[in-house]
Formats: structure tokens, sequence, C-alpha cells
């Protein structure tokens, strides 16, 4: 296929920030007798709705969280990343050199996602092209984030890849109709190939594959 645009993830794939987000929320669940290691927080979290996640631990802990869990957690990881997110390693020189178009989509509002690229020093790569679920009330493995993305970047699905480093986001990608490029980590690479994903480990390896 000819890829005429290139849908990305945020978090984990633009920006390094699922160790800052997962290390906050399971030491927030903690404090309330939930236990997970962050390798499964990786897998069971990333790329899902935050209300989803914190569903996941109400369930394990047999009660509800408190009223301000939510803006609690919000508070503690926006000041994180103010200052900790750090862009992936080759990201920068993988759209410099990119000869077509590009937008990002994801599941997390757009503030966030325009903190994060901001601090990462990416946000002027992607104005304009900012897509979250939060704007259309889908969130993945529903495919409608990335649905919505390539619509308003003016391109079929057939004409599109996503990158996703998450199980939701890549059943999102295989559900939407797209070829999906999955970047493994160390701990998701066999949840993303049994999903359909292609696996990448670098965007040195991803350049080659796309002989940018």
């Amino acid at each position: 296929m000819e890829v005429k645009c290139i849908i990305f993830d945020c978090d984990g794939v633009l920006v390094d920030t699922e160790k800052i987000g997962n290390g906050i929320l399971l030491s927030m669940a903690a404090e309330h007798g939930f236990e997970m290691k962050l390798e499964d927080a990786y897998r069971d979290f990333n790329g899902r709705n935050l209300k989803e996640c914190f569903l996941h631990i109400e369930d394990a802990i047999g009660k509800n969280l408190p009223e301000n869990f939510e803006n609690e957690y919000r508070q503690r990881s926006f000041e994180a990343f103010k200052t900790q997110v750090k862009p992936m390693e080759g990201i920068v020189s993988f759209l410099n050199k990119l000869k077509i178009p590009y937008c990002v989509a994801s599941s997390g509002p757009v503030d966030k996602i325009r903190l994060n690229l901001e601090v990462a020093g990416l946000l002027d790569k992607f104005e304009n092209k900012i897509f979250s679920s939060y704007q259309i009330n889908s969130w993945k493995p529903d495919p409608g984030i990335f649905l919505h993305a390539a619509k308003e970047m003016g391109f079929e699905v057939k004409d599109c890849i996503v990158i996703e480093d998450s199980k939701a986001g890549v059943i999102a990608g295989i559900n939407g109709g797209f070829k999906v490029y999955g970047f493994a980590n160390g701990y998701n690479n066999q949840d993303l190939e049994k999903e359909g994903a292609i696996l990448f480990s670098d965007y040195e390896e991803l350049s080659f594959l796309f002989q940018v």
C-alpha cells in the first residue's frame, strides 16, 4: 500500500509519559489497597479511557475510589509532565524526514496532549493536527478517534497507517480497517502482535520500513 498519512498515538509513541502516568496512578491506588506491577499497568491501562482504569481498580478493591481521586491524579500527573516529559528517542528525526502528512490521535484530553507535546518540544509539529477522544466522546478500543482523524486529515482509511503502543489502540486501529504498526517496548510485544500489529522497536527501524 502507498502510505499517504500517518496517525500517531501520543503517550508512549510521541512522548515518553507512560512510566510517569502509570507510576503516579499505581502509587495513588496503592493507598486504597490496590496492587499492580508497572509492567501489568502498561498492558492493562495504556491507551484506555482513564475512567475505565478507575473502574478496574474499584473492581479489584471492592469499593469506590474517593470522589476527588480523578482530579488529584490529573493534578499530580500534570505537575510531573511539566518537568519530566521527553520526546521518544528518534521521533524528532523521523518527523523531520517525513514527506507525507501526519497527525496525533489520542484518548487523552486536548490540554494534556498539548502539554505533553509542548514540554517534549513537539507541539509546533502538530499544531492543527491534534485529535482527542474527548472531542467526539469515543475512546479506544473503539476505532472512532482514528476514523475521525483520517477524515479530518482528508484521507481514506486505506491510505493511512496507525502507530500505537497499547493493546486498546491496536484493537481500535485494526477494527477501523487501518494497518497498524506497534511500538514494542518490552512489555507489550506479545499483546500488540497478537492483536494484529506489525512490530517495530525504534524509529530508525520504522524509517527503514518507510525509506525516510
